[in-house]
Parts: structure tokens; C-alpha cells; sequence
């Protein structure tokens, strides 16, 4: 026997102390789970601010990188048409015609019977449909 350690009980440990014993542990785990819950979900958070902030600045400056091209390309224009001002006012009309068509393009795409789930519309009147068959006949 070593020293310092008491001697078993006679007929071993009793159901109450395993019991609490097992509640003890499984509370401590449940706590450390939960702690170690907060600090994932905190890790987690901050990886989708700082995300979130690079796409917002990597937007800002794609932007500015496009105005920038836009306006060389303008310039560009200018040497071939002779008139900066006619350049610009070709470039902003194809821009416009472009924005227009993706405006068009995106309302039809957005509209409600696109989105309408017509496959399971029609799976739903055939199953009734069938259905309604059985029970009647």
C-alpha cells in the first residue's frame, strides 16, 4: 500500500459517490466545452471582421482602379476622335448601355415567377393528382 493513500472501502466505492463523482466530471467537461465554444466562436468572429474588411477595401479599391482605367481610356479615346469631350460622352454612352442591359437582365433574373419553384409546383399537383386517384378508386 503506499503511503499516504487510505485503504479502499470494504465493498469497493458506492453507487451514490460513483454517481456523484460522474456528475461532477460531466459537469466539468460540459464547462470546459462551453469555454472552449467562446473562445472558437471569438477566433472565428475575428476572422470573418478582418474578411469581411479586406473584401470591403479590396471593393473600394477596385473602384477606384476602374474610374482610373475608365478615365485613361477616355484619354486614349481623345487621341484617336480628336475631342476629349466626345470621348467621354462615347464612353459614358456605352457604360450606360451596359448598366442598362445588366439592370434589364438582372429585373427578369429577380422577377417572381423566375424564383418561383415551378418544378415542385408541379410535383405537388401530381402527387395530389395521384393520390386523389387511390383514394377514390
Amino acid at each position: 500500500m503506499a503511503q499516504g493513500s487510505a485503504p479502499p472501502p470494504p465493498n469497493g466505492p458506492s453507487i451514490q459517490g460513483l454517481l456523484g463523482e460522474a456528475l461532477r466530471e460531466t459537469n466539468d467537461l460540459a464547462r470546459k466545452e462551453i469555454a472552449l465554444f467562446r473562445a472558437e466562436m471569438a477566433s472565428n468572429l475575428r476572422s470573418l471582421i478582418i474578411g469581411l474588411a479586406c473584401m470591403a477595401a479590396s471593393a473600394v479599391f477596385a473602384v477606384v482602379a476602374l474610374i482610373v482605367l475608365i478615365g485613361a481610356f477616355v484619354k486614349w479615346l481623345a487621341t484617336i476622335v480628336g475631342s476629349e469631350w466626345l470621348s467621354a460622352l462615347i464612353v459614358g454612352g456605352v457604360l450606360l448601355v451596359v448598366a442598362v442591359g445588366l439592370a434589364l437582365w438582372a429585373r427578369s433574373a429577380l422577377s417572381l415567377s423566375t424564383l418561383a419553384p415551378t418544378r415542385t409546383t408541379r410535383q405537388v399537383r401530381q402527387d395530389a393528382r395521384a393520390l386523389s386517384e387511390r383514394v377514390s378508386g
